[in-house]
C-alpha cells in the first residue's frame, strides 16, 4: 500500500506541475497573445477583417483575397491559464526599425543590406538609402501568426516593389515645371532629391494596406539618400550649377523688372496728381463765371472788363488790332 500511495502521490505531483502550474503564463507589456485550441485559433465568431477598419485601405478587387478571421487577442498582463491542449502564440507589438534595403532571406543582398538599387525613368541605376518603421497590427494577428509564413519578408518585398515603381515613374510636380525646370528636364534624380518628403508620403499612403495583407503595419518610411552612379555624379553637378546660375539670373531680372514697374506706377501717380492740381482752379473759375452769369446779363461783361483793365495795368506793351 505504501508503494501504491507513493506512486499515486508522485503521479499527482507530476500532473499538477506538468499541467496546472506549467499552464500559468503572463504576457509582457510589449506583447500580445493568441490562444489556439487543438491547433485552431480562438476566433470571434462570424467576424472577419473585412468588418474591421484595418481593411479600409484595401482595393475592392483584393478584399476577398485578404480575408482573415478576427481572433481573440490576449492583452498584456496575467496570470493567465491554459489547458494542455491549448497553445499560446505571443508576438511583439513594439515599433521596430529596419534598413529598407534589408532582405530577411538573403542578408548579403543589396550591398549587405545597406543600399537598395532602383532605375529611374531616364535609365539611371541609383542607390537608395533609408529606414522603415513597422509594428505588428493587433487588428490582424491571424495574418501575422498563421496567414503568412514570414510576414516581414512579404512586407519588405511589397515595400520595395512599390518604391521601385514610384522611382521608375516619378515626375516633378506641376508647380515646379516650366521655364526654370527646362534646364534640368529629363534628369529625374534632381526631381527625386528635391521631393524626398513627397516620396516618403507617397510610400506611406501606398503601404497603408500592409496591415490588412500581412498583419504588419508600416508606421513610416524615411528615404534619406538618392545616389546616382559615380560616372554621372560630376555631370549632374555641372547641370545643377548651370541651373543655379540660370535661376539666379532670372531672379535678378524679375527683381529689376518689378522695381521698374513700381517706379513707373509711382511716376503715373505723381503726374496724375499734378494734372488734377492744374484742372482744379479751372473748375473753380468755371463755377464762378457760371454764378456771375446767373446774377445778371451785365455781370459777366463787367467781370471781363475788369480783368482786361488789370492786365493792361500790368502789361509793358499792348498790341492792338488795326481796324480797316
Amino acid at each position: 500500500m505504501s508503494v501504491l500511495f507513493a506512486v499515486v502521490c508522485g503521479f499527482t505531483a507530476w500532473f499538477l506541475v506538468r499541467y496546472l502550474v506549467a499552464g500559468l503564463y503572463t504576457v509582457d507589456q510589449n506583447e500580445r497573445a493568441v490562444k489556439t485550441i487543438f491547433g485552431r485559433a480562438e476566433r470571434i465568431e462570424k467576424l472577419t477583417t473585412l468588418e474591421d477598419p484595418v481593411s479600409e485601405s484595401l482595393p475592392p478587387e483584393e478584399r476577398d483575397r485578404y480575408t482573415y478571421p478576427q481572433v481573440r487577442v490576449i492583452p498584456a498582463g496575467g496570470l493567465y491559464f491554459k489547458w494542455p491542449w491549448e497553445k499560446i502564440w505571443k508576438v511583439n507589438v513594439a515599433v521596430q526599425t529596419a534598413n529598407m534595403a534589408f532582405d530577411p532571406e538573403a542578408p548579403l543582398a543589396n550591398t549587405g543590406g545597406t543600399q537598395l538599387s532602383a532605375v529611374t525613368k531616364d535609365q539611371l541605376d541609383t542607390g537608395l538609402t533609408g529606414q522603415i518603421r513597422y509594428r505588428v497590427s493587433e487588428r490582424n494577428l491571424y495574418a501575422c501568426l498563421f496567414g503568412v509564413k514570414q510576414p516581414i519578408v512579404h512586407v519588405m518585398a511589397y515595400f520595395i516593389s512599390i518604391l521601385r515603381e514610384r522611382i521608375a515613374n516619378f515626375e516633378a510636380p506641376e508647380a515646379e515645371e516650366g521655364a526654370l525646370a527646362a534646364s534640368v528636364a529629363g534628369v529625374s534624380i534632381n526631381d527625386l532629391r528635391k521631393n524626398l518628403s513627397s516620396l516618403n508620403e507617397h510610400m506611406e499612403r501606398e503601404c497603408a494596406s500592409s496591415a490588412a495583407r500581412y498583419g504588419i503595419q508600416l508606421d513610416a518610411s524615411l528615404i534619406t539618400g538618392i545616389d546616382p552612379p559615380a560616372e554621372v555624379e560630376s555631370a549632374l553637378a555641372a547641370i545643377n550649377t548651370a541651373h543655379n546660375h540660370v535661376s539666379s539670373d532670372i531672379s535678378l531680372a524679375h527683381a529689376h523688372a518689378d522695381q521698374k514697374i513700381v517706379q513707373s506706377r509711382r511716376a503715373v501717380e505723381i503726374e496724375t496728381l499734378n494734372a488734377q492740381a492744374e484742372v482744379e482752379p479751372l473748375h473753380a473759375l468755371a463755377e464762378q463765371l457760371k454764378a456771375l452769369q446767373a446774377s445778371g446779363p451785365d455781370a459777366l461783361h463787367a467781370y471781363c472788363r475788369n480783368v482786361r483793365l488789370k492786365l493792361l495795368s500790368t502789361a509793358s506793351h499792348v498790341i492792338l488790332e488795326e481796324k480797316r
